[in-house]
């Protein structure tokens, strides 16, 4: 009897503390390069870590347009973009989340005026298109990299989104599967950081 009512009020417990921490959310999230493996990593969510893709540069203190690399440093999450069609979870969040037509672009120029800003395509420099075939921006959140200040050269399109099933690297973003995505979605909003760490 004595083990019984242990047990019931330990599961009580762990039930009263995920509730707690799935209304406080997730202050931080924590990535790191996996040892032997540049461009894969670990993203640490509270007591969770999960597999995650970065830059095909690895982590990088001097992020620059083109290299390829996941920027060192912290960055909060600033909104995001989901494909209503393919990731209908993507409103289950408390942060701002649009839905992704097809005339969605991301410019990456940087002499462009609108460099690292969301347009409207058809545009006339070059841009990334968000409405995507392989189906990474199902779930696409935007980092406050290089976002205000704005400087020209240091990297554009630095988002939080969807992983390729084999973790191939990314063009400089983290990427996570769409079950993790979907998992920590509901624990984020415009106050959690991403922490990229050595």
């Amino acid at each position: 009897m004595i083990c019984s009512v242990a047990r019931s009020y330990k599961k009580k417990r762990a039930c009263n503390e995920a509730s707690a921490f799935l209304r406080k959310g997730l202050r931080v999230l924590t990535v790191r390069a996996r040892p032997g493996h540049p461009s894969q990593g670990l993203l640490q969510a509270g007591k969770l870590v999960f597999s995650c893709a970065l830059g095909r540069g690895g982590i990088s203190a001097g992020k620059r347009e083109g290299d390829g690399a996941t920027p060192l440093g912290s960055m909060r999450i600033l909104s995001g973009y989901f494909r209503n069609d393919h990731f209908p979870g993507g409103r289950k969040t408390r942060l701002a989340m649009a839905p992704i037509g097809r005339d969605l672009g991301w410019c990456e120029v940087p002499e462009d005026r609108n460099y690292n800003r969301p347009v409207k395509i058809p545009y006339g420099a070059s841009h990334e298109r968000m409405l995507r075939a392989d189906r990474l921006y199902d779930a696409c959140l935007v980092l406050a990299w290089n976002i205000a200040p704005r400087r020209r050269g240091r990297g554009s399109a630095i988002f939080f989104h969807l992983a390729r099933p084999d973790f191939t690297p990314t063009q400089g973003c983290v990427a996570v599967t769409a079950r993790t995505m979907a998992r920590l979605l509901p624990l984020l909003s415009d106050r959690t950081v991403m922490r990229v760490v050595r």
